[in-house]
C-alpha cells in the first residue's frame, strides 16, 4: 500500500514538473549561499570554527542530557539528537550561524507522545513532522512567521517555560507522580503522596544557585550551566547521596530504542498527524524566531526557507538514529555567534566534540544526579521568558500587547502548543480588525446662492479603512442628516482601504438615499475606484459624479 501511494505522489510530481523546476532553484540557491559563506575561508577561520564548536558543546552537552531525560526518552536520546541535528541540519540550515538540538519547548510536546504511544510515537510524529517542515521549505512557507506578533510569541515561550518547570516537578524534589500533563502529576500526590527527597531538593537548589550567581564574564568561556552539574555532580557521588542518577548512557550514535518501520500503520499515522503538526508548528516557530534574531545579531542574511529545509531533512534522519525532534536553540546559536563561530563548521565540530564526551565520558555522565539536571531546566525555564518585552508590555501600559500576552500563556499551559498559537493569533487577529474598524468622519457644511436660492452643500470627509466592520457608521452619519442638503460630498483621499461588502451596502445605502432633489458625489476616490466600479455605485451615479477634488 505505501509503495503505491508513494508511486502516486511521485507520478504527480514528476507530472506537474514540480520536481526539476523547485529542487533545481532550491539547489542554486544553496550553492549560492554556501560559495558567499566560505569565500576566504583559511586555516585560522577554521580554528576559530573549532574553538567555536567547542564552547558551544560546553553549553550543548547538559542541556542535551537534560532534554532528553525530561522529553520522556532517556540522557543518551538527548545526545544523539544534539550530535546528529548538528551535523545533518547544521549543514543545510538557513544561516552560518544556526545551532540545531534539542529544546525545552519541544519537550512539553513529546511528554504526551510518549506517555501515550512510547517512543515509537515519538519517532513516528518526529518523521512526519520532518515531511510536513520539508514541504513547508518547498512551498516557501518561511515567510508566515512575520505574521505571528511578538506578544503571542513571547506568551507561547513563557508558556512552555511553565510547562518545563512544572514537568520538573518530580526530579526536582525526588518524588514520584502519576499522570499525562503536569496538572494531573500534581493533582496525583493528593493519592501518591509527597515526601521530598531533601538531598535531591539540595542537588537541584545547589545548582540553581551557582547558575544565579555565576559571573557572567565566565559564561562566555566556560558555561555555568556545565561548571553546576560537575561540582554538584562530585559532591553527590562524594558523599553518597541517595538520589535517581541518569544511568548508563550507551557508546554509539545509533541508539538501541529508534524507528521500526514494521510499526508504521495508516490508524498510527492518523493518530500521531495532529501530535506531527504540533512539532512541526513548534519547529517552525522556533527555528525562524532564532535564525531573524540572530541575522539581526550578526548582521548577515538569513534564508527562512532553506531553514525550513534543513529542519525537515534533519528530523526526517533523526528517528533512524534513535533521536527526538529538534530545532534551531537561540541559546547555543548565540554561544556560537559570541564564541567568534564563523561558518555552518561550528555547528559540524560542536557534534565532534559531543561524540568525543559521548565515547570517554559516558561512565562519568551516568552519575550525574536527575535533580541536578532539574535544577538546569528550572533555571533554562527562567531564562527562557523574554523578560525585557514583558517588562515593557507592563511599564508602558500596553494593554492589547498584554492581552496577547496572557492568553497565549495561558493556552499554551491548558491546552496544545499549537491550539496556543491559533487562540493568539486570532485574537491578534480581533483586535486589529477592532483597531481598525474605527474611521474617522469629519462633517462640513456650505451654503450659496443660485438662481435666488440657498444651494446647501454637505462635505463628509473619511480617514482610515472602510470595510464590513464599520460601513454602517458612515451610513449612519449620513442618515442624521436628513436629506437635508442639495449636494453631498464623500471625500476619499484618506480611505486607505474600501472592501466590496462596505461599498455594496454603500450601494443599497445609496439607493434609496438620492432623489431628484439632491445630488450625491464622490471626490478623490482614485485609491478605491476599483471597489467603487466592482461594486456597482460607479456605474449608478454615473461618471460626471466622481471628482478629482473637492
Amino acid at each position: 500500500m505505501f509503495q503505491l501511494f508513494g508511486c502516486c505522489i511521485f507520478f504527480v510530481w514528476k507530472k506537474t514538473n514540480f520536481y526539476t523546476t523547485r529542487l533545481d532553484v532550491i539547489i542554486k540557491e544553496y550553492k549560492t549561499m554556501f560559495k558567499n559563506e566560505f569565500k576566504g575561508y583559511n586555516f585560522f577561520k577554521l580554528l576559530k570554527d573549532v574553538l567555536a564548536g567547542l564552547t558551544v558543546a560546553a553549553v550543548a552537552l547538559p542541556l542535551a542530557l537534560a532534554f532528553g531525560t525530561a522529553s520522556g526518552a532517556d540522557a543518551s536520546a538527548g545526545l544523539i539528537t544534539a550530535i546528529v541535528a548538528g551535523i545533518a541540519t547544521g549543514l543545510l540550515c538557513g544561516g552560518s550561524y544556526q545551532i540545531s538540538g534539542p529544546t525545552g519547548a519541544m519537550t512539553a510536546v513529546l511528554i504526551t507522545i510518549v506517555a501515550t504511544y512510547q517512543m515509537q510515537g515519538v519517532f513516528i510524529a518526529c518523521l512526519l513532522a520532518g515531511v510536513i517542515l520539508l514541504l513547508a521549505g518547498l512551498f516557501k512557507l518561511g515567510r508566515l512567521i512575520r505574521f505571528i506578533p511578538s506578544p503571542v510569541v513571547t506568551g507561547f515561550t513563557s508558556g512552555i517555560a511553565v510547562i518545563i518547570a512544572l514537568g520538573q516537578i518530580d526530579n526536582f524534589f525526588g518524588t514520584t507522580s502519576s499522570g499525562l500533563t503536569a496538572f494531573e502529576k500534581i493533582a496525583s500526590y493528593g493519592i501518591l503522596g509527597f515526601s521530598p527527597n531533601w538531598q535531591a531538593v539540595l542537588c537541584a537548589v545547589a545548582v540553581i544557585v551557582i547558575m544565579a550567581l555565576y559571573p557572567k564574564k565566565w559564561n562566555a568561556k566556560v558555561p555555568s550551566s556545565l561548571v553546576s552539574i560537575i561540582v554538584v555532580g562530585i559532591i553527590s557521588y562524594a558523599f553518597r547521596f541517595d538520589v535517581s542518577r541518569i544511568g548508563e548512557i550507551p557508546r554509539t550514535l545509533i541508539h538501541a530504542t529508534r524507528i521500526d518501520l514494521s510499526s508504521i500503520s495508516a490508524k498510527m499515522i492518523t493518530n500521531l498527524l495532529p501530535s506531527a503538526f504540533t512539532i512541526a508548528a513548534l519547529g517552525m516557530v522556533e527555528s525562524l524566531l532564532c535564525g531573524a534574531c540572530a541575522s539581526n545579531m550578526i548582521k548577515q542574511p538569513f534564508y527562512a526557507n532553506q531553514e525550513l529545509l534543513g529542519q525537515g531533512i534533519g528530523n526526517i534522519i533523526m528517528p533512524f538514529f534513535g533521536g527526538v525532534p529538534s530545532t534551531a536553540a537561540i541559546a547555543r546559536t548565540s554561544v556560537a555567534i559570541k564564541s567568534g563561530g564563523i561558518t555552518r563548521l561550528t555547528s559540524v565540530f560542536q557534534s565532534f566534540w559531543l561524540i568525543l564526551c559521548m565515547f570517554l565520558l559516558a561512565p562519568v555522565m551516568a552519575q550525574l544526579p536527575l535533580a541536578a539536571l532539574a535544577g538546569v531546566l528550572m533555571m533554562t525555564a527562567w531564562r527562557m521568558n523574554e523578560w525585557h518585552s514583558i517588562k515593557y508590555y507592563f511599564k508602558n501600559k500596553q494593554w492589547g500587547a498584554i492581552a496577547k500576552f496572557l492568553i497565549t500563556l495561558i493556552a499554551t499551559v491548558v491546552f496544545d502548543l499549537t491550539i496556543a498559537i491559533i487562540i493568539g493569533v486570532v485574537f491578534s487577529l480581533i483586535l486589529l480588525v477592532a483597531r481598525i474598524s474605527k474611521i474617522e468622519i469629519e462633517v462640513s457644511e456650505k451654503e450659496e446662492k443660485k438662481l435666488g436660492e440657498k444651494q446647501k452643500t454637505v462635505i463628509i470627509n473619511m480617514s482610515g479603512a472602510l470595510f464590513f466592520a464599520n460601513s454602517q457608521t458612515l451610513i449612519k452619519k449620513i442618515t442624521q442628516l436628513n436629506k437635508n442638503y442639495n449636494k453631498l460630498i464623500l471625500v476619499m483621499s484618506g480611505v486607505t482601504y474600501m472592501d466590496v461588502s462596505a461599498g455594496q451596502s454603500l450601494l443599497e445605502f445609496l439607493k434609496e438615499e438620492k432623489t431628484i432633489d439632491n445630488k450625491i458625489c464622490f471626490s478623490d476616490a482614485a485609491r478605491v475606484q476599483k471597489v467603487l466600479k466592482t461594486s456597482g455605485i460607479y456605474e449608478f451615479l454615473g461618471e460626471e459624479n466622481f471628482l478629482k477634488s473637492v
